[in-house]
Formats: C-alpha cells, sequence, structure tokens
C-alpha cells in the first residue's frame, strides 16, 4: 500500500473530509472503517484539545497484516490520555474507542510536535464479526 500524507488546518469540518479521504486511500480493505474512526477520534482530539486551526499532518501506511495511522500536531506538552468517561458526560470516550479497535496504540515526541498512532489489523473487527 502506498502511503497517504495529508497536511491540514484542525475543524469540525475536516472530520468527514479526513474520513473520505481514509477510505478512498484504503479501498476494498477491510480496515477502512476502524481507520475512518481512528482518524475522526485523533482529530477531534486535536479540535478539542488544541483548538481549531491547529496546524496538522495524517499519514496512513501500511504492511501485510497492518495499517498505521498516525496524526502528528505541534504541541509536544498535551498529550492524549485514556480514561473512563462516566455516564453523564459528553465527551472522553475518543482514545477508548481507539484503543478498542487498535492492535496498539501510543505517542511519541516527534522535534517541536507529537505524533498519536494507533496499527489497525487488515482485518477489522468489523469483518470479524
Amino acid at each position: 500500500m502506498n502511503a497517504l500524507t495529508i497536511r491540514l488546518l484542525a475543524a469540525p469540518g475536516a472530520v468527514p473530509l479526513l474520513r473520505h479521504a481514509v477510505r478512498e486511500h484504503l479501498g476494498g480493505d477491510s480496515s477502512s472503517p476502524d481507520a475512518e474512526l481512528c482518524v475522526s477520534e485523533l482529530l477531534t482530539n486535536v479540535v478539542a484539545h488544541l483548538g481549531e486551526g491547529t496546524p496538522v499532518t495524517l499519514r496512513i501506511t501500511g504492511r501485510a497484516a497492518r495499517t498505521r495511522v498516525e496524526l502528528t500536531d505541534p504541541d509536544p506538552r498535551a498529550w492524549p490520555v485514556l480514561r473512563q468517561a462516566t455516564d453523564a458526560e459528553e465527551s472522553g470516550r475518543g482514545l477508548a474507542l481507539l484503543a478498542a479497535v487498535a492492535l496498539r496504540w501510543g505517542v511519541y515526541q516527534e522535534g517541536a510536535g507529537k505524533t498519536v498512532w494507533c496499527e489497525l489489523p487488515r482485518e477489522s473487527s468489523h469483518s470479524r464479526r
């Protein structure tokens, strides 16, 4: 699979555009729904915690068995934290969703920013049901 790299400014309106780009890039790949979900959650986290207009870079890469999704932003200090949202909370479930569909995920500092990444099986949880 060829890599997909998209640079953009984070905004709520960019979420459906990125989901579409991921779907088109992965084509018939069964990891597409999970990759789209992860991209949505990662971009939404940037908007919520760093603000609309934050420059980000999305990268989708893959090997035979896995698809890797990465989102890089310019703030090395605002690291995402997996938490348990209560029933009464309207937000706070994004990383839990990502962790549920990903084989593994993490964060690493990159120059003056950070990258949040996850790896998905090519055979997604949707196709295993």
